[in-house]
């Protein structure tokens, strides 16, 4: 049974960090400092000022990038490459002490949800930009 609630928490976070990296991060170190939500000892990670920090900053930068036409188009792009990194390092770091198997195989589950939940954002909104600009023609 644990390890099916590991593999729900660590997916689970792998798809919030593809749709919004900084905000996860920000608010599973919150949640794990201030003892929102019982989480296990390995999520002491993300606790640190520092990371924390770092986390909210990006999210406004973040927040603000995603209101200014083609610097939202740009950061998606980059972010296609980052948030699958952020997931898989999320999903290990969530996963604890783990043999070398079970920790690559984590690391490809966490990369592969937060890809699949940031390119399903990513065309969607590319989709709805098509579709403003096509019935602006008419």
């Amino acid at each position: 049974m644990e390890l099916i609630a590991t593999l729900g928490r660590t997916l689970g976070f792998s798809f919030a960090a593809g749709v919004n990296l900084y905000a996860t991060v920000a608010i599973l170190g919150l949640a794990s400092r201030y003892g929102w939500v019982a989480l296990p000892e390995q999520f002491r990670a993300f606790d640190h000022d520092l990371i924390i920090g770092a986390a909210l900053v990006m999210y406004v930068v973040e927040f603000v990038a995603d209101k200014v036409p083609w610097v939202d188009s740009i950061w998606d792009a980059v972010h296609t490459v980052i948030r699958p990194l952020g997931g898989a390092f999320i999903a290990v770091t969530t996963l604890g002490d783990a043999s070398p198997a079970a920790t690559g195989l984590v690391a490809l589950l966490g990369g592969t949800m937060a890809a699949g939940s940031h390119l399903t954002k990513t065309s969607t909104r590319a989709v709805r930009h098509w579709f403003r600009r096509d019935h602006a023609l008419i």
